[in-house]
């Protein structure tokens, strides 16, 4: 009789063990806006030793680091609209700043929503629409400002500007502050899906007033190519957006703060006078300063979710992700700003933590795109991923088991264009770039009717890492270069964006493909 009662313990105790492990997980996906690879000090480079990270490596030292993690398209609107649906921007229809996700387009949260998640989020949204699929949103007005930020719910999100809430403080505090909240109210009985997104580090890059000193007397070191004025430097094909363009703003500012399009903070700033060396390094040093101090203020939010996870007994149980939407250039090239395929904005910072399942510590190299993310959220659900997500799960690529069919290129395009930053797509493997700057309005929003000659681009990544030299005429990479080119056609056919409603285009192809 003992020896029954005893073997009923154990069955019960591995029963509930069992339903323990097999608990679904909760997701937290918290992203930021343009934080890019270079400030997060986890990805080295010559500002490792300046930014605040804390917490960022606190995440990376009991998670894994992803290295290869790609957008789709480098702009805010179209890389979050690709993140909720997992499509490419000619699939979603989302393919600049000044377009809208449609409340009736199926995304990753009415995916979990429909199997018995929790869903919600907080921050940045700039989708347009009223979001749907989240059982609660509270998101910031359009890009969002940094101070007292007005923020619309379901209850206010159709009614008057003067019915949104303003919530007094910084905004990353607030958006933290929000979140923990709605965590404490949440239905326990459900997993749950909570998005945290900040504003931060978007222009005008501000930061709480704890930050005001930080760096204050330091020198921060300058990337290589900060001083690359021309297209004649590297053999590029553009102009590119110039930190000169970025000083212009500070002084706009400066001359009339109140009808600016933001409040960029440590104003008056001014270059008069100044030669254009001298003037560079200035406007780097205020840009780099700022952005870092913005970046600050991320990391210790991310300390006050980690020790709520930890305080409340959800880490074990939570996969934990922190990333940007694209990342941004801090100076190289002499650029600030996005939207290119070179590296600096086309990576994604990315790192994990799931205890259960990924190893601490660890560093994925594979090559992961942004529309995989909830295809990869959907499988920690343990459902099937609907067929209009284009992207793959990569769970088995954070345990180690890599599929033998697993992506070894990324197809990357930008639509908007403009004569400084034209229309380009492109293909990147582990080792070489070739991109195509076809330099077309086509029938995009935003876009600039201007037209520049269609040129290519081609780098080698690994005797380049930082794409100071286009060796698209080298001879030693014909060979190369041939057959990016099949790949690269192949991969616009894949993802059916191979532009054959673009009569113009198509002649172009004609002429420069070859």
């Amino acid at each position: 009789m003992l020896l029954i009662c005893l073997l009923t313990l154990i069955s019960c105790h591995s029963e509930k063990k069992e339903n323990i492990n097999n608990e679904r997980p909760n997701i937290l996906f918290i992203m930021s806006d343009d934080h890019t690879s270079q400030a997060w000090g986890i990805y080295g480079g010559i500002l490792q030793d300046h930014v605040q990270n804390k917490n960022i490596s606190r995440l990376a030292n009991e998670g894994m680091v992803l290295n290869n993690t790609f957008c789709t398209n480098s702009i805010c609107v179209p890389s979050r609209a690709s993140i909720l649906t997992g499509q490419f921007s000619n699939k979603n229809g989302v393919y600049t700043l000044s377009d809208t996700l449609h409340p009736d387009s199926l995304n990753i949260a009415k995916v979990l929503n429909k199997s018995g998640y929790q869903t919600a989020i907080i921050g940045k949204w700039h989708l347009k629409k009223e979001p749907s699929g989240f059982d609660y949103y509270n998101i910031l007005h359009d890009q969002g400002r940094y101070w007292d930020p007005i923020l619309r719910t379901a209850e206010n999100f159709n009614k008057a500007p003067g019915t949104w809430d303003v919530h007094g403080g910084f905004s990353t505090d607030v958006i933290t502050q929000l979140s923990l909240d709605w965590l404490n109210q949440r239905d326990k009985d459900k997993p749950f899906m909570l998005m945290t997104h900040f504003k931060a580090t978007h222009e005008p890059f501000d930061f709480p007033e704890r930050y005001n000193d930080l760096y204050q007397d330091d020198e921060i070191p300058e990337p290589a190519s900060l001083f690359d004025f021309s297209p004649e430097t590297t053999g590029r094909s553009f102009v590119g957006q110039k930190l000169e363009n970025l000083s212009w703003r500070y002084e706009q500012a400066s001359n009339d703060p109140e009808k600016w399009w933001c409040k960029y903070p440590g104003l008056p700033f001014y270059t008069k006078n100044m030669d254009s060396i001298t003037a560079r390094k200035a406007t780097y040093q205020k840009f780099i300063k700022d952005f870092m101090r913005s970046g600050a203020a991320i990391d210790d939010n991310i300390g006050k979710i980690l020790d709520y996870l930890e305080a409340s007994g959800l880490a074990e149980n939570t996969v934990v992700i922190y990333t940007a939407d694209q990342g941004y250039f801090l100076g190289e090239h002499g650029f600030f700003d996005k939207r290119l395929i070179y590296d600096e904005s086309l990576r994604m910072p990315f790192v994990i933590r799931y205890p259960k399942e990924i190893a601490a510590g660890k560093r994925l190299n594979d090559i992961i795109l942004n529309i995989d993310f909830p295809a990869l959220f959907a499988d920690y659900a343990g459902i099937e991923k609907p067929d209009s997500f284009q992207g793959e799960s990569f769970r088995k690529n954070l345990k180690g088991e890599t599929p033998e069919n697993w992506r070894t290129s990324a197809y990357y395009r930008y639509w908007t264009n403009h004569p400084i930053r034209p229309g380009h797509f492109g293909i990147r493997n582990k080792r070489y770039k070739l991109a195509f700057f076809y330099g077309q309005s086509l029938d995009m929003t935003g876009s600039s009717k201007e037209s520049t000659t269609p040129a290519w681009e081609f780098y080698d990544l690994e005797k380049d890492p930082n794409e100071n030299y286009n060796a698209y005429n080298d001879s030693n990479y014909s060979e190369i270069i041939k057959d990016m080119k099949v790949e690269l056609k192949k991969q616009r056919q894949t993802y059916d964006d191979t532009d054959e409603q673009y009569v113009k285009l198509q002649d172009i192809f004609k002429t420069h493909w070859n």
